[in-house]
């Protein structure tokens, strides 16, 4: 295979440090980890990618990284990567320099994955071969751009984590559907920025944003002929590459400009910012998928290979792959990315997905494994919030509580407890209790407090809130895997009937659930997380696991949003707020909370086991702002009267309830709780009403 015909420009050693493409004075230096590697070529091309001008030996290898300076290089050169060394999958190694390679350190891609078998290394008539075909042509390449300076002193956002109410959404779904937001800019970066969505999060009351996956992803050809794409992004090739699907159709926009100017326009308005991050695979799969980067520059390197069988990779993500952060510069890539997205995409955190796949190594997930260390120790990071997704499908994969301080982590024993608790009657007082104060049996040892929970009821993963309480089943035929895929176990009701209703009965019952979730997620202790669209009772038709569906099933349908529900969450949310210790990140205490039968005695041990009559009241005599709170609960099939607390401190005042809006607002020394109901009184202090 011979190179382009040109006269090639001298390349200088260089040197090995930054990683990527880099500008030194004079020139652009380049810097590659490929340590079992014979050589690396600088590959140049014309400004749309599509045209191989030359190739360049990178002249220098030191400790394994391959450097060389290119003079005269600068913003805008777009380049790729051809790797030379030995094609023996057996022993880890699929070099294959037939196929131009992206740069892992990447801030621009040019080019997009289309999942043609002209992007494989192998044969793909016989996979123990090399492919020969060279795809210079439709390659992923970087292209150089100026970095964004990095964000000023003090222009973080940092939500005290006592005050942090969650937001997750797709940077896409948020405003595709959005009326407020220009046509141009829905769907975008700037449309999650922009004021008509930016009023709507003031007004819910959220802090944080946890944005899901922008790093720049490669679809998975099975899902491209089929028409469909990974739209919820967990398919990452390029760490440090803004998405560019999420750029506006605003002239001459660059989706690192547009991701950037998104973080500051939120940080102006008070928000938080956090970014779903995929570290734990890369879109590149088994050893039947692509080599697209990683897998042809240091194969063995990157990934966990199984045992005695190299020609295999490991697959605790369920992906194809995982990638090896017990290797130095496989921890170096992540650091570095890490970094990056904090001190030049100025974002405040993030949120790991698989994370238990970070820390395992040959003898399993540590929490004192590198990569927490690593974090721990760096500057940087160690100031911003980190958020496990605490299990994979590894060996030993569920880790939820093992997470060192100050990680949180998604508690999914909350959002199992309270939809058991609510949905299915499958859970006792006691199961319910230990989620609404907090989790204490998972996360109560060393320095961890409830706040390391993050609650949630609802997620990208699963059903939405309004699906929750109207299918029974899941229904992702438009998936094209045969409804396999997804969650099996929802914990969920339709009330009655599958899907959509025109029963006023039926839509009543489903509200008033949704209405007692939202109450208890805003209540309990822990770090609250809602999910984009359930405060307005957005849909997904009963998809469960919507990952691939860049539609109407997942684009927020905001023209036929719920009257009144979002202000509801807003109420809820207000009452939070205003009392200390529904926030506190210490465990309640006896003299915190008192345990309520609905005749008024405290519960008895075979009170918190009983699965039937479950109805109970928790009375907070201090539950800050100079007040005392009483939350009532009743999650049965029938009314229940309480007898409540005796009015030494003065009436009872509701100031929340799940079932109606609020009409009455003094309680006398009992009250009747409707079915399916949560209500919230106050007495003391001085406060308007919430509802």
């Amino acid at each position: 295979m011979s190179p382009p015909a040109c006269t090639p420009p001298a390349l200088g050693a260089g040197r090995p440090w930054p990683l990527g493409a880099t500008s030194l004075e004079g020139g652009l230096n380049f810097a590659v980890v490929a340590p079992d590697a014979t050589g690396v070529e600088l590959c140049l091309f014309d400004d749309a990618g599509c045209t191989e001008l030359v190739r360049l030996a990178l002249p220098a290898n030191t400790h394994g990284i391959w450097h060389g300076c290119l003079p005269g290089a600068g913003v805008g050169l777009v380049y790729g990567l051809r790797v030379h060394g030995p094609w023996s999958p057996a022993h880890g190694h699929r070099f294959n320099p037939a196929k131009v390679l992206l740069d892992p350190y990447a801030r621009e891609v040019v080019g997009r994955y289309d999942g043609s078998d002209l992007f494989l290394g192998h044969d793909p008539a016989h996979p123990h071969r090399p492919d020969g075909r060279d795809n210079a042509a439709v390659a992923l390449k970087a292209r150089v751009v100026a970095e964004p300076p990095p964000v000023a002193d003090g222009a973080h956002v940092h939500v005290a984590p006592a005050d942090a109410v969650l937001y997750e959404l797709h940077v896409r779904g948020a405003t595709m559907r959005h009326p407020g937001v220009p046509a141009e800019l829905r769907g975008s970066y700037l449309g999650v920025s922009h004021p008509a969505f930016v009023d709507h999060l003031r007004r819910l009351g959220v802090t944080t944003l946890s944005l899901m996956p922008l790093a720049h992803r490669a679809d998975e050809a099975r899902l491209l002929k089929l028409g469909l794409s990974n739209y919820w992004g967990y398919s990452p090739i390029a760490w440090f590459a803004p998405e560019a699907r999420y750029a506006s159709a605003r002239a001459g926009a660059s989706a690192l400009a547009e991701c950037r100017e998104m973080v500051d326009a939120l940080h102006a308005a008070g928000f938080e910012v956090l970014v779903d991050v995929v570290f734990n695979h890369s879109a590149e799969l088994d050893e039947h998928g692509p080599t697209l980067s990683l897998r042809g520059i240091a194969n063995r390197l990157y990934h966990h290979l199984r045992p005695g069988d190299a020609a295999h990779y490991e697959n605790w993500s369920g992906c194809g792959n995982v990638l090896n952060l017990a290797e130095p510069p496989v921890l170096r890539l992540v650091m570095d990315a890490l970094r990056w997205w904090v001190r030049h995409m100025g974002v405040d955190g993030f949120r790991f997905d698989l994370a238990p796949a970070l820390g395992r190594d040959a003898q399993g997930f540590s929490p004192h494994a590198a990569f927490f260390a690593a974090v721990a120790q760096d500057p940087v990071l160690s100031g911003v919030k980190l958020i496990a997704e605490p299990w994979d499908i590894g060996p030993g994969g569920y880790r939820l509580g093992q997470f060192p301080a100050p990680w949180q982590e998604w508690n999914d024993r909350f959002r199992d407890g309270a939809r058991a608790w609510w949905l299915t009657g499958g859970v006792a007082r006691g199961g319910f209790v230990h989620a609404l104060a907090g989790s204490s049996e998972v996360f109560r040892h060393g320095a961890r407090g409830p706040l390391a929970g993050v609650n949630f009821m609802t997620a990208h993963d699963g059903f939405n809130l309004r699906d929750l309480v109207s299918y029974r089943q899941r229904h992702n035929l438009a998936n094209g895997e045969h409804n396999r895929d997804g969650h099996a176990h929802n914990l969920s009701t339709n009330a009655g009937v599958e899907g959509e209703s025109d029963d006023p009965a039926v839509l009543a019952l489903r509200l008033r659930l949704r209405r007692a979730l939202l109450a208890t997620l805003a209540l309990s202790l822990g770090t609250p997380m809602l999910l984009a669209g359930d405060e307005i009772g957005h849909s997904q038709r009963g998809n469960n696991n919507a990952y691939c569906q860049d539609n109407d099933i997942t684009w927020l349908d905001w023209e036929h949003a719920e009257a009144g529900l979002a202000d509801y969450v807003a109420r809820c949310l207000a009452l939070r707020r205003r009392h200390a210790r529904l926030r506190q990140d210490r465990w309640l205490s006896d003299t915190e909370v008192r345990w309520l039968h609905p005749d008024g005695d405290a519960l008895s041990p075979q009170d918190w086991e009983r699965v039937d009559k479950r109805a109970f009241a928790a009375w907070l005599p201090d539950g800050g702002a100079g007040c005392e709170l009483l939350l009532l609960f009743n999650p049965d099939t029938t009314p229940h009267r309480f007898t409540l607390p005796a009015a030494e401190g003065g009436p009872w005042r509701l100031v929340l309830r799940s079932d109606v809006d609020l009409i009455a607002s003094v309680l006398g020394e009992d009250c009747v709780l409707p079915a399916h109901c949560l209500w919230v009184a106050e007495r003391g202090g001085a406060h308007t009403l919430l509802a």
